[in-house]
């Protein structure tokens, strides 16, 4: 199974993977039920879940049901017990929404819960990060996960970003991060073969390797940023019940 699955995300693109692996993945999720992990943010459970990564596939990573991985359970985890966002209606801006959060934040803020992406189907925007088409401070909340190493120029999108955001209004912006962790944000727009980016940046479709230095970036683009550690304060038994990462910093990044 986690061979089929890595080939899958390899070479299936995201935008077709988004649009048809629902279904599939849910007639696998029935063989799968049982007591061990439990997908909080759609409150199911299983013996595990199925596999998932291009290259070397982690176990227990993938909720079938809710497309879930182990990232995206620790930010609803974080998002209940650090943040407003399920207290308070908010205008969110969603780049590059996850199947796992979209009915779930559509509910909570209605109309005001807004998804865009270059060219996901599940976006309701089509917009380039580098030019959101949105007046500034206009969000209180914005989410952009997995994005930034795929973007020509990083600075410019966490700048546009940072300028829809209201003063006081907050962003949880994540980039893959690939050990052994380098001092510096590696970038070579000289490298361009699939195969090379492969090797230099983890996957083809990436234009840049993240460092220790992501904090700064994000602060050159305007944010103050929080390296909150959330994963190493809540309870121990949630990691393994959740299937959680062990080491995921959040980045919240406020105005």
């Amino acid at each position: 199974m986690k061979y089929l699955i890595s080939l899958i995300i390899r070479y299936v693109p995201r935008k077709y993977l988004q649009r048809f692996s629902r279904l599939g993945l849910r007639i696998i999720g029935l063989f799968y039920r049982g007591n061990n992990v439990t997908c909080p943010i759609i409150n199911k459970s299983y013996r595990k879940f199925l596999p998932y990564g291009r290259i070397h596939p982690r176990e227990n990573a993938l909720c079938p049901d809710s497309q879930s991985l182990e990232r995206h359970r620790l930010m609803w985890l974080f998002l209940k017990e650090r943040t407003n966002f399920f207290k308070e209606k908010l205008k969110v801006l969603h780049v590059a929404p996850e199947e796992c959060f979209i009915k779930k934040f559509e509910a909570l803020h209605q109309d005001n819960y807004i998804t865009a992406d270059i060219e996901s189907p599940l976006a309701k925007v089509k917009m380039d990060i580098h030019q959101i088409p949105f007046e500034e401070n206009s969000f209180d909340v914005a989410f952009c996960n997995h994005v930034m190493e795929h973007v020509e120029d990083d600075i410019k999108a966490m700048s546009e970003i940072h300028r829809v955001l209201k003063p006081g209004g907050w962003a949880i912006i994540q980039v893959p991060f690939f050990p052994p962790l380098k001092d510096e944000t590696f970038e070579d727009p000289n490298i361009t073969d699939p195969r090379e980016r492969e090797q230099v940046f983890g996957q083809d479709d990436h234009v840049r390797l993240y460092g220790k230095d992501y904090s700064k970036r994000l602060e050159k683009a305007g944010f103050k940023v929080t390296e909150d550690e959330f994963i190493h304060e809540i309870d121990p038994s949630w990691i393994q019940k959740f299937a959680l990462p062990k080491d995921e910093i959040i980045y919240f990044c406020t105005k």
